[in-house]
Protein backbone atom coordinates (compact mmCIF):
# COMPACT_ATOMS: atom_id res chain seq x y z
CA UNK A 1 0.00 0.00 0.00
CA UNK A 2 2.67 2.92 -1.24
CA UNK A 3 1.68 6.15 -0.82
CA UNK A 4 -1.87 6.14 -0.02
CA UNK A 5 -3.00 9.12 2.33
CA UNK A 6 -4.95 9.87 5.47
CA UNK A 7 -7.87 11.62 4.61
CA UNK A 8 -7.23 14.07 7.19
CA UNK A 9 -3.49 14.70 7.55
CA UNK A 10 -2.18 13.36 3.81
CA UNK A 11 -0.20 10.85 5.48
CA UNK A 12 2.04 9.04 2.92
CA UNK A 13 3.06 5.25 3.36
CA UNK A 14 5.96 4.08 2.34
CA UNK A 15 8.04 6.90 1.13
CA UNK A 16 11.76 7.26 -0.44
CA UNK A 17 13.57 9.44 2.26
CA UNK A 18 16.33 9.59 -0.11
CA UNK A 19 14.91 11.86 -2.45
CA UNK A 20 14.63 13.90 0.63
CA UNK A 21 18.68 13.96 1.34
CA UNK A 22 21.33 15.78 0.31
CA UNK A 23 22.86 12.76 0.62
CA UNK A 24 21.25 11.08 -1.78
CA UNK A 25 20.97 7.70 0.90
CA UNK A 26 17.87 6.88 2.77
CA UNK A 27 15.56 3.98 2.89
CA UNK A 28 11.46 4.58 3.46
CA UNK A 29 9.79 6.13 5.85
CA UNK A 30 6.59 3.95 6.74
CA UNK A 31 4.98 7.30 7.12
CA UNK A 32 5.45 10.99 6.06
CA UNK A 33 3.69 13.91 6.31
CA UNK A 34 4.64 17.57 5.48
CA UNK A 35 3.55 20.13 7.38
CA UNK A 36 3.28 23.84 6.35
CA UNK A 37 1.68 25.79 9.08
CA UNK A 38 1.96 24.98 13.44
CA UNK A 39 -1.68 23.07 13.39
CA UNK A 40 -0.27 20.88 11.28
CA UNK A 41 2.25 20.09 13.61
CA UNK A 42 0.04 19.77 16.00
CA UNK A 43 -2.24 17.15 14.62
CA UNK A 44 0.93 14.84 13.29
CA UNK A 45 2.43 14.78 16.56
CA UNK A 46 -1.58 13.49 17.92
CA UNK A 47 -1.76 11.36 15.16
CA UNK A 48 1.54 9.64 16.19
CA UNK A 49 0.63 9.46 19.39
CA UNK A 50 -2.86 7.64 18.86
CA UNK A 51 -1.09 5.57 16.31
CA UNK A 52 1.65 4.65 18.66
CA UNK A 53 4.27 5.83 16.28
CA UNK A 54 7.73 7.43 16.78
CA UNK A 55 8.30 10.50 14.79
CA UNK A 56 10.98 12.32 13.47
CA UNK A 57 11.67 16.10 12.22
CA UNK A 58 12.68 16.44 8.87
CA UNK A 59 14.40 19.69 7.44
CA UNK A 60 16.22 20.63 4.31
CA UNK A 61 18.28 16.89 4.81
CA UNK A 62 21.18 18.79 4.34
CA UNK A 63 22.37 17.47 8.23
CA UNK A 64 20.88 14.23 8.61
CA UNK A 65 22.39 10.64 7.52
CA UNK A 66 19.51 8.83 6.87
CA UNK A 67 19.90 4.97 7.56
CA UNK A 68 19.63 2.36 4.62
CA UNK A 69 16.48 0.56 6.49
CA UNK A 70 14.61 3.94 6.78
CA UNK A 71 12.71 4.93 9.63
CA UNK A 72 9.85 2.72 11.41
CA UNK A 73 7.95 5.42 12.62
CA UNK A 74 6.42 9.15 11.18
CA UNK A 75 8.33 11.69 9.60
CA UNK A 76 7.03 15.08 9.88
CA UNK A 77 8.73 17.47 6.84
CA UNK A 78 8.39 21.24 8.23
CA UNK A 79 7.66 23.11 5.95
CA UNK A 80 6.82 26.18 7.25
CA UNK A 81 7.62 29.07 5.00
CA UNK A 82 6.54 32.16 6.43
CA UNK A 83 8.81 35.06 4.99
CA UNK A 84 7.77 38.91 6.53
CA UNK A 85 9.58 41.80 7.31
CA UNK A 86 8.82 44.71 9.76
CA UNK A 87 11.32 47.43 9.78
CA UNK A 88 14.50 46.16 10.46
CA UNK A 89 13.31 42.60 12.00
CA UNK A 90 12.55 39.56 9.62
CA UNK A 91 10.20 37.01 10.86
CA UNK A 92 11.17 33.39 9.24
CA UNK A 93 9.22 30.01 8.87
CA UNK A 94 11.53 26.96 10.25
CA UNK A 95 11.21 25.65 6.34
CA UNK A 96 12.08 28.29 4.65
CA UNK A 97 15.51 27.38 2.56
CA UNK A 98 18.39 30.04 3.68
CA UNK A 99 19.17 30.54 0.10
CA UNK A 100 15.91 31.76 -0.24
CA UNK A 101 15.83 33.82 3.38
CA UNK A 102 19.20 35.34 1.96
CA UNK A 103 18.02 36.62 -1.13
CA UNK A 104 15.00 38.31 0.91
CA UNK A 105 17.72 40.28 3.04
CA UNK A 106 19.54 41.31 0.09
CA UNK A 107 16.05 42.54 -1.65
CA UNK A 108 15.11 44.10 1.44
CA UNK A 109 18.71 45.79 2.14
CA UNK A 110 18.95 43.83 5.17
CA UNK A 111 22.30 42.69 6.97
CA UNK A 112 23.88 40.00 9.28
CA UNK A 113 23.30 37.18 7.21
CA UNK A 114 26.19 37.44 5.06
CA UNK A 115 28.39 35.07 6.35
CA UNK A 116 25.94 32.45 6.05
CA UNK A 117 26.42 32.70 1.93
CA UNK A 118 26.28 29.19 0.60
CA UNK A 119 24.80 27.72 3.80
CA UNK A 120 22.44 24.76 2.77
CA UNK A 121 19.55 23.99 4.39
CA UNK A 122 16.25 25.41 5.70
CA UNK A 123 16.28 28.08 9.00
CA UNK A 124 15.11 26.16 11.42
CA UNK A 125 17.92 23.73 10.99
CA UNK A 126 20.33 26.49 11.20
CA UNK A 127 18.80 27.93 14.28
CA UNK A 128 18.85 24.08 16.01
CA UNK A 129 22.74 23.45 15.23
CA UNK A 130 23.23 27.06 15.90
CA UNK A 131 25.04 27.28 12.51
CA UNK A 132 27.91 29.00 11.68
CA UNK A 133 30.96 30.05 8.86
CA UNK A 134 33.83 32.40 8.65
CA UNK A 135 32.69 33.71 12.32
CA UNK A 136 29.35 34.43 12.44
CA UNK A 137 26.83 31.87 13.74
CA UNK A 138 22.85 32.33 13.42
CA UNK A 139 22.53 33.22 17.35
CA UNK A 140 24.14 36.52 16.67
CA UNK A 141 20.82 37.87 14.82
CA UNK A 142 18.15 35.77 16.65
CA UNK A 143 16.18 37.45 18.65
CA UNK A 144 13.05 35.14 19.40
CA UNK A 145 12.23 31.86 18.47
CA UNK A 146 8.87 29.88 18.44
CA UNK A 147 8.82 26.56 18.78
CA UNK A 148 6.14 24.31 19.42
CA UNK A 149 5.89 21.90 23.03
CA UNK A 150 5.20 18.42 21.62
CA UNK A 151 4.47 17.58 25.66
CA UNK A 152 2.06 20.22 26.20
CA UNK A 153 1.02 20.77 22.40
CA UNK A 154 1.27 24.23 22.74
CA UNK A 155 3.46 26.70 20.94
CA UNK A 156 5.95 29.00 22.99
CA UNK A 157 8.74 31.08 22.87
CA UNK A 158 12.18 31.63 24.02
CA UNK A 159 14.33 34.75 23.82
CA UNK A 160 18.01 34.78 22.49
CA UNK A 161 19.19 33.80 25.96
CA UNK A 162 16.86 31.42 26.49
CA UNK A 163 17.61 29.13 23.54
CA UNK A 164 20.66 28.20 25.35
CA UNK A 165 23.18 28.68 21.97
CA UNK A 166 26.05 27.38 22.16
CA UNK A 167 28.94 25.70 19.88
CA UNK A 168 26.88 24.00 17.15
CA UNK A 169 24.36 23.56 20.16
CA UNK A 170 20.70 25.16 20.90
CA UNK A 171 18.13 24.38 23.31
CA UNK A 172 16.33 22.43 20.67
CA UNK A 173 18.87 20.34 19.82
CA UNK A 174 19.44 19.35 23.61
CA UNK A 175 15.21 18.52 23.67
CA UNK A 176 15.43 17.06 20.38
CA UNK A 177 11.45 16.04 19.24
CA UNK A 178 10.53 17.76 22.27
CA UNK A 179 10.50 21.02 20.89
CA UNK A 180 9.71 21.66 17.26
CA UNK A 181 11.11 25.38 15.78
CA UNK A 182 8.45 26.68 13.92
CA UNK A 183 10.28 30.04 12.99
CA UNK A 184 11.83 32.58 14.44
CA UNK A 185 12.19 36.82 14.72
CA UNK A 186 15.75 38.07 13.12
CA UNK A 187 16.86 41.72 14.28
CA UNK A 188 19.34 42.85 11.50
CA UNK A 189 20.67 45.92 10.46
CA UNK A 190 19.63 48.28 7.32
CA UNK A 191 22.64 48.39 4.40
CA UNK A 192 23.45 48.64 0.73
CA UNK A 193 21.74 45.88 -1.22
CA UNK A 194 24.99 45.78 -3.45
CA UNK A 195 27.26 45.41 -0.38
CA UNK A 196 25.12 42.78 1.45
CA UNK A 197 25.10 41.00 -1.89
CA UNK A 198 28.59 41.06 -2.59
CA UNK A 199 29.52 39.77 0.93
CA UNK A 200 27.24 37.60 0.36
CA UNK A 201 28.49 35.80 -2.89
CA UNK A 202 32.22 35.93 -1.91
CA UNK A 203 30.85 33.52 0.46
CA UNK A 204 29.08 31.02 -1.72
CA UNK A 205 32.29 31.78 -4.26
CA UNK A 206 34.23 30.36 -1.64
CA UNK A 207 32.82 27.68 -0.90
CA UNK A 208 32.48 26.34 -4.44
CA UNK A 209 35.77 26.70 -4.35
CA UNK A 210 36.64 24.39 -1.51
CA UNK A 211 33.84 21.89 -0.62
CA UNK A 212 33.09 19.06 -3.16
CA UNK A 213 29.70 20.81 -3.97
CA UNK A 214 29.60 18.56 -7.39
CA UNK A 215 28.64 15.82 -5.56
CA UNK A 216 25.88 14.61 -3.22
CA UNK A 217 27.16 15.40 0.53
CA UNK A 218 25.73 16.51 4.89
CA UNK A 219 28.32 19.51 4.71
CA UNK A 220 30.96 19.18 7.70
CA UNK A 221 30.94 15.55 9.32
CA UNK A 222 32.51 16.18 12.12
CA UNK A 223 32.55 19.73 15.00
CA UNK A 224 35.18 21.53 14.16
CA UNK A 225 37.58 20.81 17.65
CA UNK A 226 37.93 23.05 20.18
CA UNK A 227 41.77 24.39 21.01
CA UNK A 228 41.41 23.36 24.13
CA UNK A 229 41.27 19.55 23.67
CA UNK A 230 43.75 19.95 21.27
CA UNK A 231 47.28 17.99 22.42
CA UNK A 232 50.04 20.92 22.67
CA UNK A 233 52.12 19.13 20.90
CA UNK A 234 49.73 18.96 17.58
CA UNK A 235 48.70 22.86 17.77
CA UNK A 236 52.05 23.62 18.12
CA UNK A 237 52.73 21.91 14.50
CA UNK A 238 49.69 23.22 13.14
CA UNK A 239 49.16 26.62 14.91
CA UNK A 240 48.65 28.64 12.07
CA UNK A 241 45.36 26.73 10.88
CA UNK A 242 43.82 27.54 14.49
CA UNK A 243 40.77 29.64 13.32
CA UNK A 244 37.91 31.27 15.28
CA UNK A 245 34.72 29.69 14.75
CA UNK A 246 33.88 31.26 16.71
CA UNK A 247 36.09 30.40 19.46
CA UNK A 248 39.38 29.14 18.99
CA UNK A 249 39.45 25.77 16.82
CA UNK A 250 41.40 23.46 15.06
CA UNK A 251 40.00 22.66 11.37
CA UNK A 252 38.69 18.85 11.58
CA UNK A 253 39.80 18.42 8.10
CA UNK A 254 43.06 19.54 8.93
CA UNK A 255 43.65 16.85 11.67
CA UNK A 256 42.20 14.09 8.75
CA UNK A 257 44.26 15.25 6.46
CA UNK A 258 47.08 15.24 8.97
CA UNK A 259 46.02 11.42 9.28
CA UNK A 260 46.17 10.40 5.68
CA UNK A 261 42.34 9.27 5.54
CA UNK A 262 41.65 11.60 2.50
CA UNK A 263 40.23 9.22 -0.25
CA UNK A 264 39.79 6.99 2.38
CA UNK A 265 36.77 4.71 0.67
CA UNK A 266 34.52 2.16 1.35
CA UNK A 267 31.56 1.18 -1.42
CA UNK A 268 30.85 4.43 -3.44
CA UNK A 269 31.67 6.70 -0.19
CA UNK A 270 34.87 8.44 -0.21
CA UNK A 271 36.26 10.94 2.26
CA UNK A 272 36.72 13.98 0.08
CA UNK A 273 40.33 14.98 -1.45
CA UNK A 274 39.13 18.52 -1.59
CA UNK A 275 37.67 18.74 1.69
CA UNK A 276 38.71 16.00 4.10
CA UNK A 277 35.94 16.92 6.72
CA UNK A 278 33.14 16.06 3.83
CA UNK A 279 32.27 12.46 3.09
CA UNK A 280 30.82 12.33 -0.61
CA UNK A 281 28.53 10.04 -2.30
CA UNK A 282 30.18 9.06 -5.58
CA UNK A 283 27.87 6.79 -7.10
CA UNK A 284 25.42 4.71 -4.80
CA UNK A 285 26.64 4.67 -1.76
CA UNK A 286 24.99 3.21 1.22
CA UNK A 287 24.37 4.65 4.67
CA UNK A 288 26.35 1.68 6.41
CA UNK A 289 29.49 2.63 4.02
CA UNK A 290 29.59 6.34 5.37
CA UNK A 291 28.77 5.28 9.05
CA UNK A 292 31.53 2.88 8.64
CA UNK A 293 34.34 5.14 7.48
CA UNK A 294 32.62 7.92 10.08
CA UNK A 295 33.73 4.66 12.88
CA UNK A 296 37.24 4.45 10.89
CA UNK A 297 38.15 8.64 11.75
CA UNK A 298 37.47 8.45 14.75
CA UNK A 299 39.41 5.59 15.58
CA UNK A 300 41.97 6.64 13.89
CA UNK A 301 41.94 9.98 14.96
CA UNK A 302 42.13 9.18 18.78
CA UNK A 303 44.83 6.57 18.60
CA UNK A 304 47.35 8.56 16.53
CA UNK A 305 46.27 12.55 18.72
CA UNK A 306 44.01 11.34 21.32
CA UNK A 307 41.26 13.59 19.91
CA UNK A 308 37.40 12.69 20.43
CA UNK A 309 35.80 13.94 17.15
CA UNK A 310 32.18 15.11 17.93
CA UNK A 311 29.79 14.84 14.74
CA UNK A 312 28.06 17.50 13.84
CA UNK A 313 25.65 15.89 11.52
CA UNK A 314 22.59 13.62 12.95
CA UNK A 315 22.19 10.08 12.37
CA UNK A 316 18.67 8.62 11.63
CA UNK A 317 18.51 5.02 12.90
CA UNK A 318 14.92 3.48 11.93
Amino acid sequence: MKNKRDRKLAIKKSVNLARYSNFKIGGRARYFFEARNESDIKKAVEWARQNKQKYFILAGGTNVLIGDEGFYGLVIKNNIKTLKRNNLRVYAGAGIAMKNLLNFTIKNKLSGLEWAGGLPGTFGGAIRGNAGAFGGEIKDSIESVEYFDTKNLKSCTLNKKQCAFGYRSSFFKVKKGDAIILGATLKLDKGNAEKIKKATFEKIEYRELKQPLNYPNLGSIFKNVDVKKVPKAFISKFKGKIKIDPIPVMPTAVIISEAGLKGLKIGSAEVSEKHSNFIINKRNAKASDVKKIINKIKSVIYKKYKIRLEEEIQILQK
